[in-house]
């Protein structure tokens, strides 16, 4: 069966969850059930990348009319993955300063686990930390926490 774009991958996900409409930007992805603190919510996949093919599609989306979504993960050791190629739905999760998911790398696999109890019909969100030296993105969370830019402190 092939995934449909904004789908969310169910044999990645350990809750229901579904695409819509976010307050932060764009899509999001919500809980359709709550979720409690600890637990795994879903796995980060797509195309594997090397460091090269990372810094290419990077380029071309900085590129004027560039279009698309960074979804490019950052797994160490020249190891990127990017969510817009093969992505679980996790690559649609936005970005909060004061997130109710983290990221956990595990044997080259990204799994976002909940930082609290999810209410159900909660947007879901993880702090992008994008590196201090990358170009400024502004923030649009609207958390009380909000840092203003994307990058981490």
């Amino acid at each position: 069966m092939k995934k449909v774009r904004g789908a969310i991958g169910s044999r990645l996900a350990c809750f229901r969850l579904r695409v819509g409409r976010s307050s932060i930007q764009g899509s999001g992805v919500f809980a359709l059930e709550r979720i409690p603190r600890g637990r795994r919510v879903i796995e980060y996949t797509g195309e594997k990348l090397n460091e090269r093919q990372a810094k290419l599609r990077l380029a071309k989306l900085s590129r004027p009319g560039g279009s698309g979504r960074n979804c490019i993960f950052y797994l160490g050791g020249g190891r990127y993955i990017d969510g817009a190629v093969g992505g679980s739905g996790a690559e649609l999760i936005n970005h909060s300063c004061d997130p109710n998911l983290k990221s956990r790398k595990l044997r080259g696999h990204i799994l976002y686990y909940s930082r609290r109890d999810v209410k159900a019909g909660e947007e879901l969100t993880v702090d992008y930390n994008f590196r201090r030296d990358a170009k400024k993105v502004p923030c649009q969370c609207g958390a009380k926490k909000c840092r203003g830019f994307i990058n981490r402190k």
